[in-house]
């Protein structure tokens, strides 16, 4: 204890909301200090990390869809978890030197959260990177608990509240109560899929091969979960798209408009109902009176979508929300646990709870 004490005086704990397309960093008292894309830029058939192991987040992602034979850009996390062990350490790394670099000697103890319902193998990933990328100790805290404390939710109290958190690899909902997770589920469909639906689309209909970041233009400017007046849409509803024609293989443009955005966004879209409503259907009727009057509050990029709350509203009949600032409300919440790191240290899972 007194040694730990001693660490934590000469070293920096941090919070890492560590997601499949964003990576935040939140510090004690400080709030979100970084916030990068989880990308890292790789010489290709190596762990090597280009730019003296600094091509990662903004640099990284800046490269996608332009890089020489000689260079691989990684997204090193899929659906929420890690699929490339060596690449998720270079993040983590890149992240922990950033912030914590003139006290390297002593490693952080660091609060990272992870989907609900990832599996122990998945976990024990997560661990084994965030202590090799430098971490003294690691907390893992489940997204929707972090997100129930990051939008404000009352979630210590007997009453239940509701997360459904939409990131970038997975959707996670909910039911939190007396600070712990009562029922959830977790789906790998979020706003990743939503791209290349957006992708595939072009793609069967056009013939044109547009990349991810194209498609999360289009989603961003005209997407759309329930009919959007065009009037109310960027260019009319109508967006000149450009990419590669799969036939002649030349650039080529296309007009695409808000209603072929909204089918081509209808499956993954009626996925994450789907989840929420079958969420509902398991849950007890103390709990369902709670949520009749309370509702659910939505978080996450992907609930950004145009008449995305509205659909949940109409689908569930309860009373729907969306967080101050969607994007950030797990890292605001992974943030109140490091604040509160002593007090809430015995109910977070470390890697010592596994052995």
């Amino acid at each position: 204890m007194v040694m730990s004490k001693l660490f934590g005086i000469v070293s920096t704990d941090m919070g890492i909301d560590l997601g499949t397309s964003n990576t935040r960093v939140c510090l004690r008292g400080r709030g979100v200090v970084i916030h990068e894309p989880s990308v890292v830029a790789v010489k290709r058939g190596t762990t090597e990390v280009l730019l003296g192991g600094n091509a990662v987040g903004r640099t990284a992602k800046e490269m996608l869809g332009r890089t020489p034979l000689s260079i691989d850009v990684v997204q090193p996390l899929k659906g929420g978890v890690v699929a490339d062990f060596d690449m998720t350490e270079a993040l983590l790394s890149y992240f922990i030197r950033r912030v914590h670099n003139r006290k390297r000697w002593f490693g952080p103890r660091v609060v990272i959260n992870v989907p609900s319902g990832i599996t122990a193998v998945e976990k024990r990933a997560v661990f084994n990177a965030t202590e090799r990328a430098g971490a003294r100790k690691v907390y893992l805290v489940e997204e929707p608990r972090a997100a129930g404390l990051g939008a404000g939710l009352p979630i210590h109290t007997a009453q239940a509240s509701m997360v459904v958190d939409i990131g970038g690899g997975t959707t996670d909902v909910a039911v939190l109560s007396l600070g712990d997770v009562v029922l959830s589920a977790s789906i790998r469909v979020a706003g990743d899929a939503m791209n290349e639906a957006i992708v595939q689309y072009l793609r069967r209909n056009y013939n044109v091969l547009i990349g991810a970041n194209t498609a999360e233009e289009i989603k961003v400017r005209i997407g759309s979960a329930l009919f959007i007046p065009d009037d109310e849409l960027e260019g009319g509803g109508v967006l000149e798209v450009k990419g590669r024609d799969l036939l002649a293989g030349v650039p080529r443009a296309v007009a695409v408009t808000a209603g072929e955005v909204r089918e081509a966004l209808q499956d993954p879209v009626d996925r994450i109902v789907e989840l929420v409503r079958e969420t509902l259907e398991q849950i007890g009727p103390e709990l369902s009176g709670d949520l009749l009057e309370r509702g659910m509050t939505l978080c996450g990029g992907g609930v950004l979508l145009r008449g995305f709350a509205d659909l949940i509203e109409e689908e569930t009949g309860l009373p729907v929300r969306v967080a101050d600032d969607p994007l950030g409300t797990v890292a605001r919440g992974t943030g109140i646990f490091l604040d509160h790191l002593d007090e809430f240290a015995a109910i977070l899972e470390c890697a010592e709870d596994e052995l």
